[in-house]
């Protein structure tokens, strides 16, 4: 059965970060202020502009807050944190107990911030071999190792002067890691320059979580999503505290190979620019960039089993792709979508933790990258969620992170870095 889902608009055409592909139409139910990060970052502490009240919403496929179990809408704002970073596309910290934040810039950077302000050397430059001219490559991410206090060791997803994607390990002592230190874990050959995936991340049970795209083009012309001999349009799972530069999880669904690549966790994904896992619950949240109509966020259940297929490129959020019918029990199905009336490209975050707001606990809160709109999504009752539209923040979201506290944060890729607070 497929799962409640959020619809939502047509399709607004913006070169991005995350992977918007397929063609461009003509949209008139995005606010005209969307389009566009502010030429001016907001002033410190200010919250951001509310929600406009004058965009058509198609009601008829827009269940209410209260016809759906959840009529209390968290309110939020945004915390301006820093606006001196170039390209910001990532922020997060190191479990080590410092209280450091450090934020990813696109061309190549790792940068360290302590109060609020970067530090004027950055913790890791690796620009040298970091290819950044297309608007979905760069550098990605950084994951700092669940022991990182004792043994110093990060990992990064990057594209290299080829455009093809990197995954290293990288060694650090106090404020600054060595760019000579670089171990490849994976070199991947990209076909195309768009759909690069980008994000590692250390799930709770202690492996390296990779995502993946598809490869790029549009539609997934090289079949790489349903394709389980492929790395691209997949989530791989890696022990890398065994093994030369890994070991393959022993519980990994294909762990000896065979009709699948033993680093695949779970596959039929379009571009997974970004996932988390629920601190509470171990849950896993994936935002997958659509195609050209559709946004979704599928989540897999800690005690879920492996291998889980996801749909693309057979399906696109609830919907059959590119054909009339399709076997859609075959797929795990999206628990959210919304379409490109409100944005055109997803950008996954958090459900909240933190001790410093207790009415946004529970909530996941995640944006789009184009309308800098903001949604807060929960469950009300098994296999039931109710999703509020909570903020239309004008800007460029790349990302969300967490600090150790538990803190939202979100980067704009105009160069902001702000906390999620109680509006």
């Amino acid at each position: 059965m497929r799962h409640f889902s959020v619809l939502l608009g047509s399709f607004i055409a913006i070169a991005l970060l995350a992977g918007c592909g397929g063609t461009s139409s003509t949209a008139t139910r995005l606010p005209a202020t969307s389009t566009s990060a502010p030429t001016t970052a907001p002033t410190a502490n200010a919250p951001a502009t509310s929600a406009p009240t004058t965009a058509a919403r198609p009601t008829a496929t827009l269940p209410t807050a209260a016809a759906t179990g959840d009529p209390a809408s968290p309110k939020i704002a945004l915390k301006l944190i820093s606006d001196a970073l170039n390209g910001p596309v990532y922020v997060t910290e190191a479990s080590d107990g410092s209280g450091r934040l450090f934020v990813v810039e696109k061309r190549g950077r790792i940068m360290l911030l302590r109060g609020g302000a970067p530090a004027q050397t950055p913790f890791l430059d690796i620009s040298d071999r970091v290819g950044s001219s297309g608007s979905e490559q760069g550098l990605f991410s950084v994951a700092f190792h669940p022991q990182f206090a004792r043994n110093g060791r990060l990992f990064v997803d990057y594209t290299d002067r080829d455009g093809d994607t990197v995954i290293s390990r990288f060694q650090a002592s106090g404020d600054s890691a060595d760019p000579a230190s670089e171990v490849v874990l994976l070199h991947i050959p990209q076909p195309y320059p768009n759909h690069n995936g980008g994000l590692v991340l250390f799930g709770p049970d202690g492996y390296l979580y990779i995502g993946m795209g598809d490869g790029g083009s549009a539609g997934d012309p090289q079949g790489n999503g349903q394709n389980r001999t492929a790395l691209l349009g997949k989530l791989l799972r890696l022990d890398v505290d065994h093994g030369d530069p890994y070991a393959i999880p022993p519980d990994n669904p294909w762990p000896s190979g065979g009709d699948a690549r033993p680093e695949v966790w779970a596959y039929g994904l379009r571009n997974p620019w970004r996932f988390s896992f629920d601190r509470a619950t171990g849950d896993l949240y994936i935002a997958d960039v659509g195609q050209g109509n559709y946004e979704e966020i599928e989540v897999q259940r800690a005690a879920s089993t492996a291998g889980q297929n996801y749909g693309w490129n057979m399906m696109e959020g609830n919907h059959c792709y590119a054909r009339s019918s399709c076997d859609q029990g075959a797929f795990v199905a999206p628990v959210a979508e919304y379409d490109h009336g409100f944005g055109c490209s997803i950008t996954g975050g958090y459900v909240y933790r933190g001790a410093a707001f207790p009415a946004l606990q529970g909530f996941y809160f995640y944006g789009d990258y184009c309308s800098g709109l903001m949604w807060a999504l929960r469950e009300t009752a098994p296999g039931q969620w109710a999703q509020h539209e909570v903020l239309q923040s004008k800007l460029h979201i790349s990302s969300f992170g967490e600090d150790q506290a538990g803190e939202l944060y979100l980067t704009d890729l105009g160069g902001g870095l702000y906390q999620v607070v109680e509006g």
